[in-house]
């Protein structure tokens, strides 16, 4: 009896509620043309400074995986 009350509360407010009176903003885009050089420069600086991490984490999983299958043949002789 206590849930079925419960779930008739919280669909009734779910009803009852109106969607959010969110701020009209009829300008999508009023910044000029320097703050999206600067954005893309940080964008690139970011993608420039991934590359040389990807590199490292492919070797450091490389190096665990040989690591791993040498210590599997050293353990079978």
């Amino acid at each position: 009896m206590k849930t079925t009350s419960i779930m008739t509360a919280m669909t009734m407010n779910l009803i009852a509620s109106t969607a959010a009176f969110a701020a009209d903003t009829h300008k999508v885009y009023s910044s000029g043309i320097l703050v999206l050089l600067f954005i893309g420069f940080v964008a690139l600086v970011v993608v420039v400074q991934m590359v040389p991490a990807i590199i490292t984490l492919c070797g450091m999983l490389k190096g665990l995986v040989t690591e791993r299958k040498s210590s599997r043949a050293s353990a079978g002789n």
